[in-house]
């Protein structure tokens, strides 16, 4: 027998029509609802949608060679976090095409974005757009336009793209702290390379976390919305939206072990993607306050074994680090995190997007309990390097030194099997630690250096990067004389 499921307020209402007994008109004293008026019914998809569409664009990404293993050809179907579901079609269903030229770009990835200024700001995922050497965006109208890349943070998995055009239909930004549970939200973007592509779902939890923050000294998204809107590759950097049509998350990830949609699907809320395109825009990077400590979430084992009663949920303090916020606050081992400016946190993955709204030099106030008593103290917030200072986007033109790949002579001579020759050094972060022309640099940050553009990428690595602005390098003089530099790239 075949089972048909009607979902919620909309099943009770048919069941109550069908099996209600019948009323004359003569009866009046019958009472009846006008479920025209209620508010399911008030609630209608086609006004989301129609806000939305034009809003939502198609990202195809071209390089010169395929980037991370992810290629035109598909997705990797194992991936249970599938992070990466910008391919234009699976394996499968893959069109023949013409080898491209040695030197033409070929399209490794399709993905979404939602326009929020009528000028053509658009943000979108940052792994749609990782790697690409050409970024072209297909509006809803079909027409074609290439795009640059204004700025990227990997830690959040988001990206500011620009196309050069006026008088477009920019989204409009809702507040992904409104959202409840159970409530309807849309997703809209180009699955599979369907483009304005609708599906509906619910909230089904909000400020879940993956487990993905922290790889590799990130600070990655701990706080997503999740749905049951149905999501496949190339739903990647599209809308999440409520049913005004307001935007409320960047939809990022699915969870599946098959590649495409599984039941469940993640966004970035909006109250972390205002702050990062604010950032990128304002700065060139983003801004990232921290407390300075470890924690845990709290749970009745840890209640019970710290005599913990007057609180069942929050963060508790496991270490404190020095010139941090936390410091400043007095917070000590074992103390309990509830809120922060008035809002409850009752996870890490909740503190985590709390945080994710303040710039380092923003005041706050945190509420904790200390021995079960509650205190409410204010501080100034702080970076990863225990101040202020706002971090500028740097590029590596900035650090004043040329270089080029060593000889094989002075390799030998030296006997060195890798090196990079510094050629000049102007003024900058390289001049300031007093190295000189002519040192064969061999490893940077414990890395081994063989080209220029080794040492660029560590570089831009740690410029983006959460941790310390630090180039701990070795090398050789051409006397043979060893020599250690501390490079600090901290404006």
């Amino acid at each position: 027998m075949n089972r048909v499921f009607i979902r919620g307020t909309f099943a009770a209402m048919l069941l109550a029509a069908f099996c209600a007994p019948a009323v004359s008109a003569q009866d009046t004293s019958a009472k009846f609802i006008r479920t025209s008026n209620s508010q399911s019914f008030d609630n209608d998809f086609t006004v989301a949608a129609e806000k939305t569409v034009n809003a939502v664009v198609c990202i195809k990404s071209f390089a010169s060679q395929p980037q991370r293993g992810y290629s035109s050809q598909g997705y990797d179907p194992f991936d249970m976090f599938d992070f990466f579901f910008g391919s234009p079609m699976p394996r499968q269903q893959q069109p023949r095409r013409q080898q491209p030229g040695k030197n033409e770009p070929v399209q490794t990835g399709l993905g979404s974005g939602v326009i929020i200024t009528d000028d053509g700001y658009i943000v979108t995922n940052n792994h749609v757009i990782d790697g690409a050497d050409k970024l072209e965006v297909l509006l809803n109208d079909n027409s074609t336009l290439e795009a640059r890349i204004i700025g990227t943070d990997e830690a959040t998995d988001l990206a500011l793209i620009k196309i050069d055009a006026n008088g477009l239909s920019p989204i409009s930004f809702g507040d992904s702290d409104n959202l409840k549970v159970g409530e309807w939200v849309l997703a809209v973007g180009n699955p599979f390379g369907f483009n304005s592509t609708v599906t509906a779902g619910i909230v089904s939890a909000k400020a879940r976390s993956l487990g993905q923050g922290g790889s590799n000294g990130k600070m990655g998204i701990e706080s997503f919305i999740q749905t049951d809107a149905a999501l496949n590759p190339g739903n990647s950097g599209g809308a999440l939206v409520n049913l005004k049509g307001e935007l409320v998350g960047i939809n990022s990830a699915i969870y599946s072990n098959t590649g495409t949609y599984a039941g469940f699907s993640f966004a970035i809320p909006t109250t972390i993607v205002k702050k990062v395109i604010t950032d990128i825009r304002q700065y060139g990077t983003v801004q990232r306050a921290v407390l300075g400590c470890t924690v845990a979430n709290l749970d009745a084992k840890i209640a019970k074994d710290k005599n913990i009663t007057a609180v069942k949920a929050g963060v508790i303090v496991a270490t404190v680090s020095d010139r941090s916020t936390a410091k400043e606050i007095g917070l000590q081992e074992n103390d309990v995190i509830t809120a922060i400016n008035g809002v409850e946190v009752h996870t890490i993955s909740e503190l985590s997007e709390q945080m994710s709204k303040y710039r380092p030099g923003d005041t706050i106030s945190l509420t904790f309990y200390r021995d079960n008593k509650k205190h409410t103290k204010t501080a100034t917030l702080r970076n990863t390097q225990g101040n202020t200072n706002v971090t500028k986007k740097t590029d590596f033109s900035e650090a004043g030194c040329i270089f080029m790949k060593a000889s094989e002579s002075t390799l030998q001579s030296l006997g060195l099997s890798n090196g990079v020759q510094v050629v000049e050094v102007n003024p900058g972060p390289f001049k300031d630690s007093n190295m000189k022309a002519g040192f064969v640099i061999t490893e940077v940050n414990n890395q081994i250096v063989k080209t220029p553009e080794d040492i660029e990428d560590i570089y831009n690595r740690v410029i983006k990067g959460d941790g310390d602005k630090l180039l701990i390098i070795q090398g050789v003089y051409p006397t043979g004389k060893k020599h250690y530099f501390a490079v600090n790239l901290e404006e």
